[in-house]
């Protein structure tokens, strides 16, 4: 059967929140900046397979629009 406590249920150490809000901020920084390198990734990609541009283009295109992106963001 079911226990009933009247008592509090979070008996733990207190919640560290500075420590919470740097951590949720550096998730929030890698989901942002890897989100726009994968964009990035597949456009060069297609830059690269789609049209007459080459490896050597689209790794510089890469590059290029990383740079911009992180500059942007």
């Amino acid at each position: 059967m079911a226990e009933h406590h009247s008592g509090p249920v979070e008996l733990g150490a207190e919640m560290d929140y500075a420590e919470h809000d740097k951590t949720y901020s550096g998730f929030i920084k890698v989901a942002k900046y890897g989100s726009m390198s994968i964009a990035v990734l597949m456009i060069c990609m297609a830059a690269g397979f789609f049209t007459k541009a080459g490896f050597f283009f689209s790794t510089l295109l890469f590059i290029v629009l990383n740079l911009i992106g992180f500059f942007v963001l």
